[in-house]
Order: C-alpha cells, then sequence, then structure tokens
C-alpha cells in the first residue's frame, strides 16, 4: 500500500470521526450554536488541517513533502476566504425560509455533506479534463478572471430565495409544508408525506454550493498545480478543499454577527480570483512559485481585514436580520 492510498485513508478517518462526534454526540439535541461553541469547533477543525497540512510536510520520501503541503495550504486558505461569500447567502436563506437556529446546524451538516460529494465530481473532472486537454486551463483561468469583475463590480441586491425559481419548481413537483421549518426534512399527515421548508434549505445550500464551486474548485486547482510539470494532485486539491468546507458550518456561527462588517472582503476576494485567474492564463510564459501564491493570498486578505476595521461602514448593515429569523411559531 502506497503512501497516498494511506493518507486517503487517514483522510477518510479523520473525517468520519469528527462528523460522527460532532452528529451523534454533541449535536444529538437540536441546540441553537453559541458563539463560544462555534469559536471552538472553528479552532478545532483549522487544527486538524494544519495538521494534515504539516504531516504532508514530514513525508517527503514517501511522495508528499514541503512543497505540497505549501500546495495544500495555498488551496485551503483561498477555499476558505471564497467561502466568506457562502456565509452571506446562507444568512439570507436562513431568514427568507425562517429557519430557527436550532436547527440550522442540522441543515448546514447534510448541505456541507452533500458537498463534499458534488466538490469530488467537481474536482477530479476538472483534473481529468485538464491531463486530457491543456487549453481547458485558459477556460478555467477565463472563468476566474470574469468572476473576478463581476465580484468587483457587481452593486448589493437584496434576495428572495423564498420566491425564486427553486422553491416555485419544488413546489410544483413535491408537496411542501410551507409553515413547517423543522426538526425533520418531512413530516408525515394525514397518510401522506410532506417535505418541510427545512428541505427546501437543505436544496438550496446544495445549490449555492455549485454556484461556488464553478469558482473555486478552478482557483484551488490553479495554486495546487506544478506550474513547470502542469501535474495536478486531486489528493491535495481534494483534501484542501475539504477541510475548508468542513469548517464552514463553524465559521458561520461564529462570523454569523460580524460577517457585514468586513465591506472591503469582496473586492480582496476579487483581487484573489484575478490573481489566480491570471496565472493560469500566463502558465505557458510564467511559472510563479508557490510562495508567491501564498504571499499574495495572504497579503490581500489581511489588508481587505485591517481596512475593514479601520473604515467602518457609515451606515450600518443590519447584520442580525440576517441571521436571526422572526420568532414566528411556525404550524405544523
Amino acid at each position: 500500500m502506497d503512501a497516498h492510498t494511506i493518507m486517503w485513508l487517514v483522510f477518510g478517518a479523520i473525517i468520519v470521526i469528527v462528523l460522527a462526534l460532532d452528529l451523534f454526540v454533541l449535536h444529538k439535541d437540536p441546540h441553537a450554536v453559541k458563539i463560544r461553541e462555534a469559536l471552538i469547533w472553528s479552532g478545532v477543525w483549522i487544527a486538524l488541517s494544519l495538521s494534515f497540512g504539516g504531516t504532508l510536510a514530514l513525508l517527503g520520501n514517501h511522495g508528499f513533502g514541503p512543497d505540497l503541503a505549501l500546495r495544500f495550504l495555498a488551496g485551503y486558505v483561498i477555499e476558505w476566504a471564497l467561502s466568506v461569500d457562502n456565509l452571506f447567502v446562507f444568512a439570507i436563506i436562513f431568514t427568507a425560509l425562517k429557519i430557527p437556529r436550532e436547527y440550522q446546524h442540522k441543515l448546514l451538516f447534510w448541505g456541507v455533506f452533500g458537498a463534499l460529494m458534488l466538490r469530488a465530481v467537481f474536482i477530479f473532472a476538472g483534473v481529468a479534463l485538464i491531463e486530457l486537454f491543456d487549453w481547458v486551463l485558459y477556460i478555467f483561468g477565463g472563468i476566474l478572471i470574469l468572476s473576478a469583475l463581476k465580484l468587483m463590480f457587481q452593486g448589493e441586491k437584496e434576495s428572495h430565495p423564498e420566491k425564486g425559481i427553486v422553491v416555485r419548481m419544488l413546489s410544483k413537483v413535491l408537496p411542501l409544508k410551507p409553515l413547517n421549518v423543522g426538526p425533520n426534512f418531512t413530516v408525515k399527515e394525514d397518510g401522506k408525506r410532506w417535505f418541510t421548508m427545512l428541505f427546501v434549505g437543505l436544496v438550496l445550500v446544495e445549490i449555492t454550493d455549485v454556484i461556488f464551486a464553478l469558482d473555486s474548485v478552478p482557483a484551488v486547482i490553479s495554486v495546487a498545480m506544478d506550474p513547470e510539470t502542469r501535474e495536478i494532485d486531486p489528493f491535495i486539491v481534494y483534501t484542501s478543499n475539504a477541510f475548508a468546507i468542513l469548517g464552514l458550518r463553524s465559521l458561520y456561527f461564529a462570523l454569523a454577527g460580524i460577517m457585514a462588517a468586513f465591506r472591503f472582503l469582496k473586492y480582496g476576494l476579487a483581487v484573489i480570483l484575478a490573481f489566480v485567474g491570471v496565472k493560469m492564463c500566463l502558465i505557458e510564459f510564467w511559472h510563479a512559485p508557490i510562495w508567491l501564491s501564498l504571499s499574495v493570498i495572504g497579503g490581500v486578505l489581511v489588508t481587505c481585514v485591517a481596512l475593514s476595521l479601520l473604515i467602518p461602514r457609515k451606515v450600518e448593515v443590519e447584520a442580525e436580520r440576517l441571521v436571526e429569523p422572526e420568532n414566528d411559531k411556525p404550524g405544523a
């Protein structure tokens, strides 16, 4: 059994153990996740991610080593940063569908579980395409540059997912209980199975992840790829992606009340997307070292967070409105 296979097994064991502990022990009974709990779990996931990357660095004689460890770190950081946009969308979905805080963790748990499956499809398909057709690199690079421009210049518009096409389509093909928001995805009444708004929220979260994957997967592939040989290790791409996604739930509950304060973050994400997109398009002429990618990503994020704290909004955004649904008592 080679080192890659062993590390795949180690990675799988870590994910299964931690998720089982999270779902069946710590969150066996639904409850609203407090900031302290969220911060602890965020620290756990960050520690696990860095420990995993550190282990890769120590396995230089077994097909890994410091270079691949840095690529793992770059992929993890860029996916983690791009995931912040998901948090805003999650908040809007929860508020629009009036999902109580005590059920939000369950929804995000299964949403993240589904995202892990979908990301595997995206990543392995993307790597396979690049290995077969070199020109796909330029398409991915172009997608990232266009995404950066859209993120840079798009205005802040109000979203109403409860009135969107997905909810309308689901209501036509599935029996929905619009006033039931949990704790289960389905309920049985009068001998008939109904889907609750918690299920609608799960579908919207999965669709959101697919949309964001169109940006984040090419971005992670870009920083994880060897610019000289153009070799891409799917293990590095997927594990860095997965660790960032798995920490997303805790990050949401930790930052829910202060997300709107990072007013310059979206511009920083646009710069990062543009950087990795240009790097991918210029791969024939410019082989950017991994330390440069890490420096740009880290420097841009630190700068944007610092500017957001130093130059606050003139008009405060009602962040709490996004994460605290009205205390309506849903019907059965």
